[in-house]
This record gives structure tokens, C-alpha cells and sequence, in this order.
């Protein structure tokens, strides 16, 4: 086995038989990938929900993760909010020739651990290898198939209907944007990366008729998805500044950067709506989870400013949150 990855390695000859056989399938599970170019699957009777998600995230290794974790989660987290139990994800890889091979190990090893916690399966994939300077190391494109248990999406928004999120705010952009530039003073930032099917079915298989919709905030951060669920409604969303979640860190972080938390992207955050008279109830179920310690109420669905996301602010005047026209911060997925 060589130490970097070399074109060969994506030939389709015996270089990449060894690294599948040696590092993929022996890392990601022997049981469970299938040699052939397409998986069989046993599926549950009923609905199923699909996904596909590419990561492009640098620096590949950060605080609280890896581009592999983060591959594993984010497919995870978007079947979840969807209502669904996930799975199996499909892994396609796209390596840079030169990548160290240690460090594509570990990768392999991230994802593995995520998905075992997680509880999907790995079942098939692909690898590709670009010539040195044509590509960025590593580029992972991970597909996922649930099955749909709980019809979440799109239940009927009313006045008066509140606004969770399971946790802090900003974390995930923050420590990428913090590890990139190398900033000295960036220490005790963490990525919130993480897998949430499991907090999320401990709420909804408790509170299924209650809960109207669910998003994780990650490109564009909360305000994005708050502009997504108002948009063209006759209603808008309100956030309580007080009540935001956000570490001293981060705020410290965006003061410097010019960054507004809002629209800093998450790995490990779902924004719910909420009926007002349940909202305490699945808070608390929230809490009891390790991904949902620091969930809080931090705003509500009301009538002001129709179509339109805005913040009540300490000092009692109210800021619009308006759509982005450009990514804040580019390659932190």
C-alpha cells in the first residue's frame, strides 16, 4: 500500500482493488458494501425518502469533525428533518493525485464511526482520482435513502406558532472560517457537526401531530431557512434577540469577521415550528438529548411584516433578515 494516493488508484486496476479492499470495505464494512457497482436493498413497506449531497469542505480536518463526518451527518440530518428513518448511504469519492493516504484513513474511519452511531449502513460507492492540481484532496459525494415514518413537512403554519432550534448558533461556519485563515485567537471553537436522527425521532414519535416543520440550518444559517418557510405566506418570522443561543465565541468571532451569526452556517442545528401550546413540552424532550442541551424557544410565527424573517432586537426595534445574495462564507459543506 503506498502512502499517497497516485493515479492508479483510480483506474479500476489492481491499485484501487487494493484500496478498496484494503482501506474502503475493510474500514467501512466488509458486511455491508456491496462489490458490485449498485447495492440490493431491503426496505421497509411504504414511502421512502432520497437524498444526494456533495462536500467540498476546507480545510478537510477542523475542530469537531472532518469532511467525512460531516459527509455521513449532513446526509443523515436531511432524511431526518424529512421525517424519515435513514438507512443507507452510497459514498463516491473524488481524490486528489498526492492525497496523503493517512489522512484519507482517517476520513474513511470518521465515516465509519458517524455511520455506525447513526445507525445507516455504507452500502455502495465509487472513487475517482484527479492529476495533482485539479482538484483539493478530497471531494466526497454521499447519497441517502429513509424510510418515511413521520409526515412531517408542511403541515399548516399559524400566528402564534414558536420557532425552536435544538442548540447554539454559528458554531460549524465559525471554527471553518476560524481554521482556514489560521486566526491564533480562534481557540475553543468546535464545529457542532453531528448526526440528529435520533433526537429528532425521540421528539416527533412523542409530539407527531404538533410539530408543522423542520429544516437544519446549515448554508445560509438560520435566517436562510426562516426566508424559506415565510416566503410568499401571509405570515412571517419573528426571532427574539435575547433569546438566541450563540457562544461568546462566536459572537466574538463574527464581531471581527463582520459576520452576522443568523447566516452562518450550522452542521448540527434543526430549526422546528412548533404548536405555541406544545412548545414547552418538546423543548423538554429537546433537553434530555446531547444534541439538544442548549435547545431554546427563540422566536414565533406572527403577522407583522408578511413574507418576511426579522429580529426583535435588546433595545426594542425590530431588524429585518433579509435573503443573502452571495454565500458568506464559500466551502464550509
Amino acid at each position: 500500500m503506498t502512502d499517497k494516493i497516485q493515479a492508479g488508484h483510480g483506474s479500476g486496476g489492481k491499485l484501487m482493488n487494493d484500496m478498496i479492499s484494503n482501506v474502503i470495505r475493510k474500514i467501512l464494512g466488509n458486511e455491508s458494501i456491496q462489490l458490485d457497482d449498485s447495492a440490493v436493498l431491503s426496505v421497509p413497506p411504504g414511502q421512502i425518502v432520497f437524498t444526494t449531497d456533495t462536500f467540498v469542505v476546507t480545510p478537510i480536518v477542523f475542530p469537531g469533525g472532518d469532511i467525512g463526518s460531516l459527509a455521513v451527518n449532513g446526509t443523515v440530518n436531511d432524511l431526518a428533518v424529512m421525517g424519515a428513518r435513514p438507512l443507507y448511504l452510497s459514498c463516491g469519492l473524488i481524490l486528489e493525485e498526492g492525497f496523503d493516504m493517512e489522512t484519507f484513513t482517517q476520513i474513511m474511519r470518521s465515516m465509519r464511526k458517524e455511520a455506525d452511531a447513526a445507525g445507516v449502513q455504507i452500502v455502495t460507492g465509487d472513487t475517482k482520482v484527479v492529476p495533482r492540481g485539479k482538484g483539493d484532496r478530497i471531494y466526497i459525494n454521499t447519497t441517502g435513502i429513509g424510510v418515511l415514518e413521520n409526515e412531517l413537512q408542511r403541515r399548516e403554519i399559524a400566528i402564534g406558532d414558536k420557532i425552536i432550534i435544538n442548540g447554539t448558533i454559528g458554531d460549524h461556519g465559525v471554527t471553518i472560517m476560524a481554521e482556514r485563515n489560521q486566526l491564533s485567537f480562534s481557540r475553543g471553537l468546535q464545529s457542532d457537526c453531528a448526526h440528529l436522527n435520533h433526537m429528532i425521532a425521540g421528539v416527533t414519535k412523542k409530539f407527531p401531530e404538533s410539530i408543522k416543520f423542520m429544516r437544519d440550518a446549515t448554508r445560509g444559517g438560520v435566517a436562510s431557512v426562516l426566508n424559506e418557510i415565510v416566503k410568499d405566506r401571509p405570515f412571517s418570522a419573528m426571532l427574539v434577540e435575547e433569546n438566541l443561543p450563540v457562544k461568546e465565541e462566536v459572537h466574538g468571532m463574527c464581531d471581527i469577521l463582520g459576520l452576522d451569526p443568523l447566516y452562518v452556517a450550522n452542521e448540527g442545528k434543526v430549526i422546528f415550528i412548533v404548536e405555541k401550546d406544545r412548545a414547552g413540552d418538546i423543548l423538554k424532550i429537546l433537553k434530555e438529548d446531547a444534541h439538544g442541551k442548549d435547545a431554546a424557544v427563540i422566536g414565533e410565527i406572527t403577522g407583522e411584516f408578511k413574507g418576511k424573517a426579522y429580529v426583535e432586537t435588546d433595545i426594542g426595534g425590530k431588524r429585518i433578515l433579509p435573503l443573502l445574495l452571495e454565500e458568506q462564507l464559500p466551502r464550509i459543506c
